[in-house]
């Protein structure tokens, strides 16, 4: 079977196809616009079909967002799923490889959730249901379409952790907690697909512009501004540059730098303080 591996992102690609898990909305869309640019087949997962069909009529209207030539025309299938299900990854590993035959050329795991707020028991379904987005599914993706990948020989896959895999918080617990089971997943993992001529790039974006936190809406075209928060354009280009050299693991943006650093440093009784005002 002929290996075909990712191109760099100024050259194009023809019968490759990606996966995007998450892929009708926010970064998920940014990362399906761009790699239809690059002449990628989509076929994009998601929990909104409402999204998903209008997703898939913008991506084979315009094929992205690039300059230069006109990039190919590119075929989008869509499957509606909840992939924060206990069997979410064995049902659409099982539908994607009858469907298609063989693991993607690039997959990009990079559907989750977000709540800020003290834990409590009625909670514990939506915890549940991170716990299997972030881990469960994720992991179980990773694995089969991976091993599928190392038979072929080629294959580049995508995970999403955050810089707040660094920050241990409340009112983030659970979601930093399974960012940073996420990042070093990837680190380890890596190093088992490696020799059989597939990559794991392991995303940790700061702040991002997206609805996924539910910031004001002036408050976050301050800080894109300001360079304290990415657009997701920005943030995905870096990251398929990353995944296309094979980059173990990418932790863009300037908060990164000094934001972890900080709230390690921060006295308890003073952090407890903050987590009061908040909550």
């Amino acid at each position: 079977m002929v290996k075909r591996g990712l191109h760099s992102r100024e050259k194009r690609v023809n019968g490759a196809r990606a996966l995007v898990t998450g892929g009708s909305s926010g970064m998920g869309l940014e990362y399906s616009r761009q790699l239809a640019a690059m002449g990628y087949d989509l076929v994009i997962v998601s929990n909104r079909e409402e999204e998903l069909a209008a997703a898939a009529a913008q991506l084979t209207g315009d094929g992205g967002e690039v300059s230069g030539p006109e990039p190919p025309a590119v075929t989008v299938t869509t499957h509606f799923q909840d992939l924060s299900q206990a069997d979410s990854a064995d049902e659409l590993f099982r539908w994607y490889m009858d469907l298609f035959g063989e693991a993607p050329d690039v997959f990009i795991n990079n559907a989750g959730m977000f709540f800020f707020k003290e834990i409590l028991p009625e909670d514990l379904p939506s915890v549940e249901a991170m716990l299997n987005l972030h881990i469960t599914t994720t992991t179980r993706l990773t694995v089969l379409f991976g091993a599928e990948m190392k038979k072929r020989g080629s294959g580049r896959i995508l995970n999403v952790s955050s810089m707040a895999s660094r920050i241990p918080a409340p009112g983030i617990t659970i979601y930093s907690a399974t960012k940073a089971y996420l990042r070093n997943f990837g680190i380890s993992y890596w190093f088992e697909l490696r020799p059989y001529g597939v990559s794991l790039t392991t995303v940790c974006p700061a702040a991002i512009a997206t609805p996924l936190y539910r910031l004001d809406p002036k408050l976050m075209r301050f800080g894109v501004r300001i360079g304290l928060i990415q657009t997701p354009r920005s943030l995905v280009r870096k990251a398929l540059r990353a995944m296309c050299h094979g980059r173990r693991i990418l932790s863009p943006g300037f908060m990164n730098i000094w934001l972890p650093p900080l709230v390690h440093i921060l006295p308890a009784p003073l952090e407890a303080a903050i987590w009061k005002r908040l909550r």
